[in-house]
């Protein structure tokens, strides 16, 4: 293995332009450099050696809680394993799949009020990724175009917005932050775990409706993924806190304000989230490739590879 040293040195120039583009400066740039080092050379190592191990497109599942860093941490592996490795890499978001707003209006209507929220299982498009990860494995491939979704509008953009994959990735970093989350069992959904479930589902035909489809359609797509990287939030409380500091980044990004969340609104939205995010801390703690532990400043205190 090459020191990380010389390894640090062919990706320099574009991880201190992406962290410039991103205004990721909160710690020094020395500290930066630092967690370069520890954290994501090894994990994209271990990525690269997955990769050749397998021999063809190698699709992993990248899991976090809302506005814990995945997108950013999925941006900086891309940037290591395509200019150190010199690997095609896709990076995908599971937000991008989200159904447009006119379909979970309908649902809304149809199944439960609730759905009209994006974010749970059952608001995403899964023949669209299923047609995605198919698209992987086939030998002969195809160019395919990836919708995209604009969370400022709330709505899918028009297909001249879409993503073009025109040559197979080797690897696909497909991050969301249900990403390889499991169903619980029936008993455990019937008590409420916030003011959300108590007094807007208070039938649990919302959350049941949720978990039906982990256990059907969600259970299928996430079945096909190599690997797993969880990072794990050190507690629920932390997600409200990180998930006000990713709104106010869109809004200084955004030209459309009007769909922007209030602080209220952002309380409100991470309770839709609440209950899967906990159990995915339980399940994917044990039982992905590889975890990373999160601080509360946002920084990786450990990782564990299996």
């Amino acid at each position: 293995m090459q020191s990380t040293n010389k390894c640090f040195d062919k990706v320099k120039k574009d991880y201190l332009k992406f962290l410039n583009k991103e205004k990721i400066y909160k710690k020094s740039i020395s500290a930066q450099i630092k967690s370069f080092k520890k954290v994501y050379i090894p994990i994209a190592f271990w990525i690269n050696a997955k990769y050749k191990k397998k021999g063809k497109t190698l699709l992993l599942g990248l899991s976090a809680s809302q506005g814990s860093g995945k997108t950013t941490i999925a941006a900086i592996l891309s940037i290591i394993l395509r200019n150190l490795f010199k690997r095609n890499v896709s990076v995908i978001s599971i937000d991008d799949f989200y159904k447009k707003l006119s379909d979970r209006e309908k649902m809304a209507k149809q199944k439960h009020p609730l759905f009209k929220t994006r974010g749970v299982p059952g608001t995403h498009d899964t023949n669209l990724i299923n047609y995605f990860f198919t698209s992987l494995k086939r030998k002969k491939f195809r160019k395919i175009k990836i919708p995209k979704f604009n969370k400022a509008t709330d709505d899918r953009m028009k297909k001249n917005k879409w993503y073009n994959i025109s040559k197979k990735p080797e690897i696909v970093i497909f991050e969301g932050w249900c990403v390889g989350a499991k169903p619980e069992n029936k008993f455990s959904l019937k008590k409420p775990i916030n003011n959300l479930e108590k007094y807007q589902d208070q039938d649990s035909v919302w959350r049941e409706f949720v978990n039906e489809k982990l256990k059907k359609e969600y259970r299928k797509i996430f079945s096909m993924i190599d690997h797993y990287i969880f990072m794990k939030v050190p507690s629920f409380k932390m997600v409200f806190k990180w998930r006000l500091l990713q709104e106010t980044k869109l809004k200084k990004k955004a030209y459309n304000e009007k769909k922007i969340m209030s602080y209220s609104a952002i309380k409100r939205f991470i309770m839709f989230y609440q209950r899967i995010t906990l159990q995915m801390i339980k399940d994917l703690s044990k039982s992905a490739s590889v975890v990373m532990f999160l601080k509360k400043n946002h920084e990786i205190k450990k990782i564990l590879f299996r």
